[in-house]
């Protein structure tokens, strides 16, 4: 995706050789045109799918999340991070370690959102290790319902996320792919 890529060349900034920080138009502030775009992308390459939700995990993959659900027509739901008050019991819960903080937490999701015949299309912001998308597929699974894909707004593929999903026999569409952030700079893969 062209409009992403170019987003990325201009605005991310490399912080290491294994972190593209993107805080201006995806993690920290949303650019909306952007984020329809990629929602109208998302959707077509997953309309043939049947998909009847989309899961994310809080928080920055809800944006992206919520253009594609726009588009496709079915309701978004976001992976708590943390409990509160109205969401305690009666949970599919799973634990995820974040790359990018380096610690582990716990995700949930009302077991009255997912259904056994669902066909849920998974997204996120980033894809590095899969850690994030396997908890959010393992949640979906323990519903009985279906992970019909999982799309990523940019993958690092010089991390074994995408190897590692597809092993699982998850389909993956990644709208940015990296293959380096060596010397300061993103290098697209493809």
């Amino acid at each position: 995706m062209e409009l992403l890529k170019n987003k990325i060349i201009e605005e991310g900034l490399v912080l290491s050789d294994q972190v593209l920080k993107v805080d201006s138009f995806l993690n920290h502030q949303v650019d909306p045109r952007l984020m329809r775009e990629i929602g109208r992308t998302f959707a077509s390459l997953f309309s043939e799918s049947g998909i009847t939700k989309i899961v994310t995990i809080e928080s920055s993959g809800i944006a992206p999340a919520v253009m594609t659900g726009l588009d496709l027509d079915v309701p978004v739901i976001f992976a708590r991070k943390r409990k509160s008050l109205t969401l305690q019991d009666d949970l599919y819960t799973e634990k995820v370690y974040s790359f990018t903080k380096k610690e582990e937490s716990e995700v949930s999701v009302s077991r009255k959102l997912l259904s056994q015949g669902d066909r849920v299309l998974l997204i996120d912001d980033f894809l590095a290790n899969g850690e994030a998308a396997l908890a959010m597929a393992r949640i979906v699974e323990q519903a009985g319902a279906t992970v019909a894909g999982i799309g990523i707004v940019i993958e690092k593929a010089f991390q074994n996320g995408s190897g590692k999903l597809r092993e699982h026999g998850y389909r993956v569409e990644s709208l940015a792919r990296i293959a380096s952030l060596e010397s300061g700079s993103v290098v697209f893969a493809d």
